[in-house]
Protein backbone atom coordinates (compact mmCIF):
# COMPACT_ATOMS: atom_id res chain seq x y z
CA UNK A 1 0.00 0.00 0.00
CA UNK A 2 1.14 3.68 -0.75
CA UNK A 3 0.15 6.80 0.55
CA UNK A 4 -3.09 8.14 -0.60
CA UNK A 5 -3.45 11.81 -1.34
CA UNK A 6 -4.34 13.23 -5.18
CA UNK A 7 -0.35 14.81 -5.88
CA UNK A 8 -0.63 17.99 -7.78
CA UNK A 9 -4.37 18.80 -6.93
CA UNK A 10 -4.99 21.49 -4.74
CA UNK A 11 -8.22 20.88 -2.94
CA UNK A 12 -9.62 24.11 -2.92
CA UNK A 13 -10.23 26.90 0.04
CA UNK A 14 -12.40 26.07 2.92
CA UNK A 15 -12.53 22.53 1.64
CA UNK A 16 -11.28 19.20 3.49
CA UNK A 17 -9.63 16.96 1.50
CA UNK A 18 -11.23 13.52 1.12
CA UNK A 19 -8.92 10.68 3.24
CA UNK A 20 -9.57 7.06 2.46
CA UNK A 21 -9.79 4.78 5.39
CA UNK A 22 -9.85 0.75 4.89
CA UNK A 23 -12.38 -1.37 6.86
CA UNK A 24 -13.61 -4.52 6.78
CA UNK A 25 -16.29 -5.60 4.47
CA UNK A 26 -19.45 -6.70 5.05
CA UNK A 27 -20.62 -9.42 7.68
CA UNK A 28 -16.49 -9.67 8.52
CA UNK A 29 -15.36 -10.26 12.08
CA UNK A 30 -11.77 -10.40 14.05
CA UNK A 31 -11.15 -13.34 16.22
CA UNK A 32 -8.67 -12.59 18.35
CA UNK A 33 -6.72 -15.95 19.67
CA UNK A 34 -5.47 -15.59 23.12
CA UNK A 35 -1.88 -15.66 21.78
CA UNK A 36 -2.35 -12.99 19.39
CA UNK A 37 -3.44 -14.89 16.36
CA UNK A 38 -6.16 -13.37 14.34
CA UNK A 39 -8.67 -15.25 11.98
CA UNK A 40 -11.33 -13.32 9.65
CA UNK A 41 -14.54 -14.76 10.12
CA UNK A 42 -17.39 -14.91 7.30
CA UNK A 43 -20.18 -17.08 6.72
CA UNK A 44 -19.14 -19.92 8.82
CA UNK A 45 -15.82 -19.77 7.41
CA UNK A 46 -12.64 -18.15 8.53
CA UNK A 47 -9.31 -17.52 7.03
CA UNK A 48 -5.81 -17.57 9.24
CA UNK A 49 -4.20 -14.60 9.26
CA UNK A 50 -1.60 -15.23 11.59
CA UNK A 51 0.14 -13.91 14.86
CA UNK A 52 0.46 -10.27 15.78
CA UNK A 53 1.65 -7.73 19.14
CA UNK A 54 -0.98 -6.98 21.84
CA UNK A 55 -1.00 -3.28 20.12
CA UNK A 56 -1.25 -4.23 16.78
CA UNK A 57 -4.76 -6.59 17.89
CA UNK A 58 -5.60 -3.83 19.86
CA UNK A 59 -5.42 -1.25 16.90
CA UNK A 60 -6.83 -3.94 14.62
CA UNK A 61 -9.98 -3.62 16.27
CA UNK A 62 -10.70 -0.38 14.60
CA UNK A 63 -10.83 -2.22 11.07
CA UNK A 64 -14.17 -2.27 12.31
CA UNK A 65 -15.08 0.84 11.97
CA UNK A 66 -12.35 2.16 9.26
CA UNK A 67 -8.72 2.92 9.84
CA UNK A 68 -6.97 5.92 7.67
CA UNK A 69 -4.94 4.23 5.37
CA UNK A 70 -2.30 6.76 5.38
CA UNK A 71 -1.95 6.60 9.35
CA UNK A 72 -0.17 2.82 9.25
CA UNK A 73 1.47 3.16 5.46
CA UNK A 74 3.62 6.00 5.97
CA UNK A 75 4.93 4.91 9.43
CA UNK A 76 8.03 3.28 10.24
CA UNK A 77 7.02 1.90 13.63
CA UNK A 78 6.83 -1.92 14.43
CA UNK A 79 3.04 -1.75 14.92
CA UNK A 80 2.53 0.41 11.44
CA UNK A 81 4.13 -2.35 9.52
CA UNK A 82 2.54 -5.33 11.48
CA UNK A 83 -1.24 -3.62 10.51
CA UNK A 84 -0.36 -3.20 7.03
CA UNK A 85 0.93 -7.00 6.63
CA UNK A 86 -2.17 -7.35 8.38
CA UNK A 87 -4.51 -5.30 5.60
CA UNK A 88 -2.25 -6.57 3.09
CA UNK A 89 -3.69 -10.35 3.85
CA UNK A 90 -7.51 -9.42 4.61
CA UNK A 91 -7.28 -7.78 0.92
CA UNK A 92 -5.89 -11.10 -0.65
CA UNK A 93 -8.68 -12.59 0.42
CA UNK A 94 -11.52 -10.31 -0.60
CA UNK A 95 -11.93 -9.45 2.95
CA UNK A 96 -11.37 -5.53 2.39
CA UNK A 97 -13.04 -2.50 1.67
CA UNK A 98 -12.21 1.19 1.80
CA UNK A 99 -14.19 4.08 2.10
CA UNK A 100 -13.82 7.73 0.86
CA UNK A 101 -14.87 10.42 3.17
CA UNK A 102 -14.11 14.13 4.43
CA UNK A 103 -14.29 12.75 7.78
CA UNK A 104 -14.82 10.16 9.61
CA UNK A 105 -18.84 12.11 10.56
CA UNK A 106 -19.53 12.44 7.15
CA UNK A 107 -21.05 10.09 4.82
CA UNK A 108 -19.04 8.14 2.67
CA UNK A 109 -18.29 9.80 -0.56
CA UNK A 110 -17.72 5.99 -2.42
CA UNK A 111 -17.03 2.57 -1.01
CA UNK A 112 -14.33 1.07 -2.84
CA UNK A 113 -14.86 -3.10 -3.29
CA UNK A 114 -11.88 -4.64 -4.44
CA UNK A 115 -12.19 -6.98 -7.43
CA UNK A 116 -8.83 -8.62 -7.28
CA UNK A 117 -7.03 -9.95 -4.79
CA UNK A 118 -3.78 -8.04 -5.40
CA UNK A 119 -5.93 -4.52 -5.28
CA UNK A 120 -4.64 -1.53 -3.46
CA UNK A 121 -5.67 1.67 -3.98
CA UNK A 122 -3.78 4.27 -5.47
CA UNK A 123 -4.28 8.15 -6.71
CA UNK A 124 -2.68 8.70 -10.03
CA UNK A 125 -0.70 12.10 -10.02
CA UNK A 126 -2.67 15.31 -11.68
CA UNK A 127 -2.67 18.61 -12.15
CA UNK A 128 -5.51 21.40 -12.32
CA UNK A 129 -4.73 21.68 -16.31
CA UNK A 130 -5.05 17.95 -16.54
CA UNK A 131 -8.49 16.83 -18.83
CA UNK A 132 -9.96 13.85 -17.89
CA UNK A 133 -13.01 12.07 -19.28
CA UNK A 134 -15.06 8.64 -19.19
CA UNK A 135 -14.08 5.68 -20.17
CA UNK A 136 -16.21 4.73 -22.56
CA UNK A 137 -16.02 0.65 -20.84
CA UNK A 138 -17.29 2.18 -17.76
CA UNK A 139 -21.21 2.16 -16.26
CA UNK A 140 -23.32 2.89 -13.47
CA UNK A 141 -26.04 0.24 -12.59
CA UNK A 142 -28.06 -0.59 -9.46
CA UNK A 143 -27.24 -3.67 -7.64
CA UNK A 144 -29.76 -3.90 -4.96
CA UNK A 145 -30.53 -0.67 -3.48
CA UNK A 146 -27.00 1.05 -4.35
CA UNK A 147 -25.46 2.44 -7.26
CA UNK A 148 -22.01 1.11 -8.40
CA UNK A 149 -19.64 1.92 -10.96
CA UNK A 150 -17.70 -0.06 -12.88
CA UNK A 151 -15.06 -1.14 -15.89
CA UNK A 152 -14.26 -4.12 -17.14
CA UNK A 153 -10.61 -2.54 -16.53
CA UNK A 154 -11.01 -1.55 -13.16
CA UNK A 155 -9.63 -3.73 -10.11
CA UNK A 156 -12.17 -2.55 -8.66
CA UNK A 157 -15.76 -1.49 -8.24
CA UNK A 158 -17.38 1.70 -6.37
CA UNK A 159 -20.17 1.94 -4.97
CA UNK A 160 -21.77 5.86 -5.45
CA UNK A 161 -23.11 7.33 -1.78
CA UNK A 162 -23.19 10.70 -2.52
CA UNK A 163 -25.36 11.93 -5.91
CA UNK A 164 -22.52 14.83 -6.41
CA UNK A 165 -20.57 11.84 -7.71
CA UNK A 166 -22.80 11.11 -10.13
CA UNK A 167 -23.30 14.44 -11.32
CA UNK A 168 -19.55 14.70 -11.45
CA UNK A 169 -19.33 11.56 -14.01
CA UNK A 170 -22.45 13.32 -16.14
CA UNK A 171 -20.27 15.80 -16.63
CA UNK A 172 -17.25 14.14 -17.35
CA UNK A 173 -19.15 11.94 -20.41
CA UNK A 174 -17.27 14.35 -22.36
CA UNK A 175 -13.33 15.78 -21.27
CA UNK A 176 -13.34 18.27 -18.67
CA UNK A 177 -10.26 20.23 -17.19
CA UNK A 178 -9.81 19.54 -13.38
CA UNK A 179 -10.03 23.12 -12.55
CA UNK A 180 -13.24 23.64 -14.79
CA UNK A 181 -14.74 20.72 -12.34
CA UNK A 182 -13.28 22.15 -9.20
CA UNK A 183 -15.41 25.66 -9.52
CA UNK A 184 -18.67 23.86 -9.38
CA UNK A 185 -20.76 23.84 -6.10
CA UNK A 186 -21.44 20.02 -6.59
CA UNK A 187 -17.69 19.18 -7.35
CA UNK A 188 -17.41 15.70 -5.46
CA UNK A 189 -13.66 15.26 -5.05
CA UNK A 190 -9.84 15.52 -5.91
CA UNK A 191 -9.07 12.44 -4.67
CA UNK A 192 -11.44 10.15 -5.96
CA UNK A 193 -10.64 11.76 -9.20
CA UNK A 194 -7.31 10.03 -8.86
CA UNK A 195 -8.33 6.80 -7.62
CA UNK A 196 -10.59 6.81 -11.12
CA UNK A 197 -7.81 7.81 -13.31
CA UNK A 198 -5.61 4.35 -11.64
CA UNK A 199 -8.42 2.36 -11.88
CA UNK A 200 -9.13 2.89 -15.78
CA UNK A 201 -12.73 4.57 -15.34
CA UNK A 202 -11.09 7.85 -16.43
CA UNK A 203 -8.33 8.87 -18.25
CA UNK A 204 -6.35 12.06 -19.16
CA UNK A 205 -6.40 13.37 -22.51
CA UNK A 206 -6.10 15.71 -25.04
CA UNK A 207 -8.52 15.43 -27.72
CA UNK A 208 -11.86 16.20 -27.53
CA UNK A 209 -14.06 14.84 -30.56
CA UNK A 210 -15.72 11.36 -30.08
CA UNK A 211 -12.95 9.95 -33.22
CA UNK A 212 -9.92 11.40 -30.86
CA UNK A 213 -11.11 9.55 -27.65
CA UNK A 214 -11.03 5.79 -28.73
CA UNK A 215 -8.01 5.41 -29.43
CA UNK A 216 -6.35 8.02 -26.46
CA UNK A 217 -7.76 5.09 -24.34
CA UNK A 218 -5.28 2.76 -24.45
CA UNK A 219 -3.41 0.44 -27.04
CA UNK A 220 -5.26 -0.42 -30.20
CA UNK A 221 -6.04 -3.75 -29.22
CA UNK A 222 -8.58 -1.72 -26.87
CA UNK A 223 -9.43 -0.09 -29.85
CA UNK A 224 -10.85 -3.03 -31.30
CA UNK A 225 -12.91 -3.70 -28.34
CA UNK A 226 -16.77 -3.13 -28.18
CA UNK A 227 -17.93 -2.35 -24.78
CA UNK A 228 -20.46 -5.44 -24.38
CA UNK A 229 -17.80 -7.57 -25.88
CA UNK A 230 -15.22 -6.83 -22.92
CA UNK A 231 -17.72 -6.83 -20.39
CA UNK A 232 -19.12 -10.03 -21.39
CA UNK A 233 -15.81 -11.52 -21.65
CA UNK A 234 -14.33 -10.30 -18.08
CA UNK A 235 -17.81 -11.07 -16.59
CA UNK A 236 -18.15 -14.69 -17.62
CA UNK A 237 -14.74 -15.72 -16.70
CA UNK A 238 -13.02 -15.81 -13.18
CA UNK A 239 -10.02 -13.75 -12.56
CA UNK A 240 -11.22 -9.99 -13.19
CA UNK A 241 -14.31 -9.79 -10.62
CA UNK A 242 -15.66 -10.71 -7.04
CA UNK A 243 -19.51 -12.27 -8.18
CA UNK A 244 -20.79 -15.75 -7.49
CA UNK A 245 -19.26 -18.14 -10.53
CA UNK A 246 -20.42 -21.37 -11.76
CA UNK A 247 -22.85 -23.60 -10.35
CA UNK A 248 -23.93 -22.17 -7.32
CA UNK A 249 -27.64 -22.52 -7.94
CA UNK A 250 -28.87 -19.18 -7.11
CA UNK A 251 -32.54 -19.04 -7.82
CA UNK A 252 -33.19 -22.63 -6.22
CA UNK A 253 -35.77 -22.12 -4.02
CA UNK A 254 -37.36 -19.17 -5.96
CA UNK A 255 -37.73 -20.56 -9.43
CA UNK A 256 -38.61 -24.16 -10.15
CA UNK A 257 -35.95 -26.02 -12.24
CA UNK A 258 -36.84 -26.15 -16.39
CA UNK A 259 -37.93 -29.43 -17.59
CA UNK A 260 -35.29 -31.28 -19.68
CA UNK A 261 -37.19 -30.96 -22.80
CA UNK A 262 -39.30 -28.56 -24.08
CA UNK A 263 -43.59 -28.57 -23.66
CA UNK A 264 -45.14 -30.10 -26.83
CA UNK A 265 -46.17 -27.67 -29.32
CA UNK A 266 -50.23 -28.14 -30.05
CA UNK A 267 -51.19 -30.02 -33.54
CA UNK A 268 -50.54 -33.17 -35.25
CA UNK A 269 -47.17 -34.60 -34.84
CA UNK A 270 -45.35 -36.01 -37.76
CA UNK A 271 -43.16 -39.08 -36.50
CA UNK A 272 -39.99 -39.74 -37.81
CA UNK A 273 -39.45 -43.14 -36.25
CA UNK A 274 -41.23 -44.29 -38.93
CA UNK A 275 -39.02 -42.66 -41.67
CA UNK A 276 -35.47 -43.38 -39.95
CA UNK A 277 -35.52 -47.06 -38.44
CA UNK A 278 -34.01 -48.54 -41.45
CA UNK A 279 -30.97 -46.59 -40.88
CA UNK A 280 -30.43 -46.83 -36.91
CA UNK A 281 -28.99 -50.35 -37.67
CA UNK A 282 -26.28 -48.95 -39.61
CA UNK A 283 -24.72 -47.07 -38.29
CA UNK A 284 -21.78 -44.80 -39.52
CA UNK A 285 -18.16 -44.13 -37.93
CA UNK A 286 -19.27 -40.53 -37.01
CA UNK A 287 -22.75 -41.70 -35.69
CA UNK A 288 -21.03 -43.99 -33.16
CA UNK A 289 -18.30 -41.55 -32.02
CA UNK A 290 -21.42 -38.88 -31.27
CA UNK A 291 -22.92 -41.65 -29.43
CA UNK A 292 -19.72 -42.34 -27.71
CA UNK A 293 -18.56 -39.14 -26.41
CA UNK A 294 -19.04 -38.50 -23.03
CA UNK A 295 -17.21 -36.60 -20.28
CA UNK A 296 -14.51 -38.10 -18.71
CA UNK A 297 -13.19 -36.21 -15.05
CA UNK A 298 -11.09 -38.56 -13.78
CA UNK A 299 -8.42 -39.44 -15.02
CA UNK A 300 -5.57 -42.74 -14.54
CA UNK A 301 -2.83 -41.32 -12.44
CA UNK A 302 -0.44 -44.94 -13.50
CA UNK A 303 -1.27 -44.58 -17.34
CA UNK A 304 -0.76 -41.57 -18.79
CA UNK A 305 -1.82 -40.15 -21.84
CA UNK A 306 1.60 -40.28 -24.09
CA UNK A 307 3.15 -37.34 -26.18
CA UNK A 308 2.42 -39.95 -29.59
CA UNK A 309 -1.52 -39.55 -28.55
CA UNK A 310 -1.38 -35.57 -27.73
CA UNK A 311 0.51 -35.47 -31.09
CA UNK A 312 -2.42 -37.36 -32.55
CA UNK A 313 -4.72 -35.29 -31.31
CA UNK A 314 -3.87 -32.17 -32.12
CA UNK A 315 -2.95 -33.31 -35.60
CA UNK A 316 -6.86 -34.14 -36.25
CA UNK A 317 -8.44 -30.96 -34.29
CA UNK A 318 -6.55 -27.98 -34.92
CA UNK A 319 -3.37 -28.29 -37.07
CA UNK A 320 -2.78 -26.23 -39.54
CA UNK A 321 -4.20 -27.89 -43.21
CA UNK A 322 -3.40 -24.96 -45.69
CA UNK A 323 -3.27 -21.51 -46.13
CA UNK A 324 -4.62 -18.97 -48.15
CA UNK A 325 -4.91 -15.33 -48.79
CA UNK A 326 -7.35 -12.75 -50.08
CA UNK A 327 -7.61 -9.37 -50.58
CA UNK A 328 -10.11 -7.07 -49.26
CA UNK A 329 -12.10 -5.54 -51.81
CA UNK A 330 -12.66 -1.99 -49.90
CA UNK A 331 -11.68 0.51 -53.00
CA UNK A 332 -8.17 1.16 -54.19
CA UNK A 333 -6.18 0.42 -50.70
CA UNK A 334 -7.73 -2.82 -49.81
CA UNK A 335 -5.32 -4.96 -47.80
CA UNK A 336 -4.56 -8.31 -48.17
CA UNK A 337 -5.86 -11.10 -45.19
CA UNK A 338 -4.04 -14.28 -44.62
CA UNK A 339 -6.03 -17.20 -43.74
CA UNK A 340 -4.35 -20.78 -42.04
CA UNK A 341 -7.57 -23.07 -42.50
CA UNK A 342 -8.06 -25.92 -39.58
CA UNK A 343 -10.11 -28.92 -39.56
CA UNK A 344 -12.48 -27.48 -37.30
CA UNK A 345 -14.73 -24.42 -38.99
CA UNK A 346 -14.29 -21.00 -37.70
CA UNK A 347 -15.97 -17.52 -38.45
CA UNK A 348 -14.74 -15.81 -41.44
CA UNK A 349 -12.27 -18.64 -41.55
CA UNK A 350 -10.70 -16.28 -39.11
CA UNK A 351 -9.18 -18.89 -36.42
CA UNK A 352 -8.59 -16.92 -34.21
CA UNK A 353 -8.29 -19.40 -31.48
CA UNK A 354 -4.76 -20.30 -29.95
CA UNK A 355 -4.30 -23.58 -27.72
CA UNK A 356 -2.03 -23.64 -24.76
CA UNK A 357 -1.45 -26.83 -22.80
CA UNK A 358 -0.60 -27.30 -18.80
CA UNK A 359 0.89 -30.33 -18.63
CA UNK A 360 0.83 -32.54 -15.36
CA UNK A 361 1.78 -36.07 -16.66
CA UNK A 362 1.95 -37.01 -20.03
CA UNK A 363 4.50 -39.84 -20.77
CA UNK A 364 7.53 -38.03 -22.79
CA UNK A 365 6.88 -34.79 -21.96
CA UNK A 366 7.93 -32.77 -18.79
CA UNK A 367 5.33 -31.03 -16.75
CA UNK A 368 4.64 -27.34 -17.28
CA UNK A 369 3.38 -25.08 -20.12
CA UNK A 370 3.09 -24.99 -23.92
CA UNK A 371 1.72 -22.90 -26.68
CA UNK A 372 1.08 -25.26 -29.36
CA UNK A 373 2.14 -24.04 -32.22
CA UNK A 374 -0.63 -25.16 -35.09
CA UNK A 375 1.66 -24.02 -38.10
CA UNK A 376 4.51 -26.19 -37.31
CA UNK A 377 2.60 -29.05 -35.51
CA UNK A 378 4.97 -28.23 -32.24
CA UNK A 379 5.13 -27.75 -28.68
CA UNK A 380 6.76 -24.77 -26.83
CA UNK A 381 7.43 -24.88 -24.02
CA UNK A 382 6.74 -21.17 -21.83
CA UNK A 383 8.38 -20.54 -18.82
CA UNK A 384 5.96 -20.13 -15.43
CA UNK A 385 5.92 -20.25 -11.64
CA UNK A 386 5.54 -23.93 -10.49
CA UNK A 387 2.83 -22.64 -7.94
CA UNK A 388 0.72 -20.98 -10.59
CA UNK A 389 0.58 -23.68 -12.78
CA UNK A 390 -0.60 -25.64 -10.10
CA UNK A 391 -3.51 -23.13 -9.04
CA UNK A 392 -4.61 -23.28 -13.01
CA UNK A 393 -4.61 -27.44 -12.69
CA UNK A 394 -6.60 -27.28 -9.26
CA UNK A 395 -8.45 -24.92 -10.63
CA UNK A 396 -9.69 -27.55 -13.43
CA UNK A 397 -9.86 -29.92 -11.12
CA UNK A 398 -12.62 -27.65 -8.55
CA UNK A 399 -14.20 -27.06 -11.58
CA UNK A 400 -14.73 -30.30 -12.83
CA UNK A 401 -15.60 -31.54 -9.30
CA UNK A 402 -12.77 -34.32 -8.92
CA UNK A 403 -9.92 -34.74 -6.58
CA UNK A 404 -7.39 -35.21 -9.17
CA UNK A 405 -5.93 -32.98 -11.54
CA UNK A 406 -6.45 -33.77 -15.56
CA UNK A 407 -3.54 -35.11 -17.11
CA UNK A 408 -3.55 -32.31 -19.77
CA UNK A 409 -5.47 -29.31 -19.15
CA UNK A 410 -6.33 -27.27 -23.37
CA UNK A 411 -6.24 -23.69 -22.13
CA UNK A 412 -8.08 -21.87 -25.32
CA UNK A 413 -7.23 -18.83 -26.39
CA UNK A 414 -8.94 -15.91 -28.58
CA UNK A 415 -6.29 -13.42 -30.24
CA UNK A 416 -9.61 -10.80 -30.06
CA UNK A 417 -8.22 -8.15 -32.78
CA UNK A 418 -8.72 -11.22 -35.07
CA UNK A 419 -12.05 -11.41 -35.39
CA UNK A 420 -12.97 -8.02 -34.20
CA UNK A 421 -10.91 -5.72 -36.94
CA UNK A 422 -13.68 -7.37 -39.12
CA UNK A 423 -16.99 -7.78 -37.39
CA UNK A 424 -19.02 -5.46 -35.48
CA UNK A 425 -21.52 -5.68 -32.28
CA UNK A 426 -21.03 -9.75 -32.51
CA UNK A 427 -17.86 -10.75 -32.47
CA UNK A 428 -17.33 -12.39 -29.10
CA UNK A 429 -20.28 -14.12 -29.51
CA UNK A 430 -18.08 -15.66 -33.21
CA UNK A 431 -15.71 -16.32 -30.83
CA UNK A 432 -17.90 -18.04 -28.03
CA UNK A 433 -19.52 -20.06 -30.96
CA UNK A 434 -15.67 -21.16 -32.61
CA UNK A 435 -14.84 -22.07 -28.97
CA UNK A 436 -18.32 -24.64 -29.06
CA UNK A 437 -17.20 -25.97 -32.29
CA UNK A 438 -13.83 -26.62 -31.21
CA UNK A 439 -15.01 -28.59 -27.84
CA UNK A 440 -17.00 -31.12 -29.73
CA UNK A 441 -14.27 -31.87 -32.39
CA UNK A 442 -11.90 -32.25 -29.15
CA UNK A 443 -14.80 -34.50 -28.02
CA UNK A 444 -14.89 -36.79 -31.17
CA UNK A 445 -10.85 -36.92 -31.56
CA UNK A 446 -10.82 -38.12 -28.34
CA UNK A 447 -13.18 -40.57 -28.37
CA UNK A 448 -11.55 -41.80 -31.49
CA UNK A 449 -8.36 -41.98 -30.10
CA UNK A 450 -9.76 -43.79 -26.81
CA UNK A 451 -8.90 -40.82 -24.62
CA UNK A 452 -11.14 -39.27 -21.85
CA UNK A 453 -11.76 -35.78 -22.73
CA UNK A 454 -13.97 -32.88 -20.46
CA UNK A 455 -15.35 -29.31 -21.22
CA UNK A 456 -14.58 -27.05 -18.54
CA UNK A 457 -16.95 -23.95 -18.39
CA UNK A 458 -14.81 -21.57 -16.24
CA UNK A 459 -11.28 -20.36 -16.74
CA UNK A 460 -9.62 -17.49 -14.88
CA UNK A 461 -8.52 -15.06 -17.18
CA UNK A 462 -6.20 -12.85 -14.96
CA UNK A 463 -3.76 -15.82 -13.46
CA UNK A 464 -3.34 -16.74 -17.39
CA UNK A 465 -2.61 -13.18 -17.79
CA UNK A 466 0.24 -13.19 -14.92
CA UNK A 467 1.70 -16.77 -16.22
CA UNK A 468 2.19 -15.33 -19.98
CA UNK A 469 2.54 -11.74 -19.68
CA UNK A 470 0.01 -10.83 -22.04
CA UNK A 471 -2.65 -8.46 -21.21
CA UNK A 472 -5.87 -10.01 -21.03
CA UNK A 473 -7.72 -7.58 -23.70
CA UNK A 474 -5.11 -8.75 -26.51
CA UNK A 475 -5.04 -12.43 -26.55
CA UNK A 476 -7.04 -14.58 -23.17
CA UNK A 477 -8.51 -17.77 -22.61
CA UNK A 478 -12.18 -17.96 -23.46
CA UNK A 479 -12.54 -22.21 -23.04
CA UNK A 480 -10.18 -25.15 -21.32
CA UNK A 481 -10.42 -28.98 -22.01
CA UNK A 482 -9.35 -31.92 -20.04
CA UNK A 483 -7.55 -34.57 -21.63
CA UNK A 484 -5.77 -38.12 -20.54
CA UNK A 485 -6.63 -41.73 -19.71
CA UNK A 486 -9.69 -41.94 -17.67
CA UNK A 487 -9.94 -44.37 -14.53
CA UNK A 488 -12.62 -46.51 -16.47
CA UNK A 489 -15.77 -46.17 -18.55
CA UNK A 490 -18.43 -43.33 -17.60
CA UNK A 491 -22.11 -42.91 -18.15
CA UNK A 492 -22.28 -40.98 -21.51
CA UNK A 493 -23.54 -37.33 -19.95
CA UNK A 494 -23.76 -33.79 -21.06
CA UNK A 495 -20.61 -31.48 -20.83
Amino acid sequence: MVSLRAPGVKTGRGVEPATLSVRLGTNITLDVRSDGAIAACFYGQSVNLGKFSVVAVERAQKLRLGLPVNSFTSGDRTVDKEIQVLAQRLAKHGLLEYRLGRSRKDDDLVVIEPQLPDYQPRMAPLRNTDKLVLSRFAYLRRRGSDMVLESPRAGALFRICDPNVATTLALLSTPQQIKQLRRRNNFASAELLALLVDSQILFKTKNSSDNGLRPAEGDENLVLWDFHDLLFHTRSTAGRHANPLGGVYPYAGLISPFPATRAKWPGKKIDLRKVSAGRLAASSSTKALLFERHSTRTFDADRPITLAELARFLDGTARVQSRTKNKLDLGNAGPVITYALRPYPSAGAAYELELYLAVEKCEGLATGLYHYDAGGHALMPIKVESNQLRALLMGAESAMGTTTAPQVLIIVTARFGRISWKYSSIAYALILKDVGVLIQTFYLMATDIGLGGCAIGTVNIELFSKMTGIEFHVEGPVGQFAIGRGTRPEAAGAM
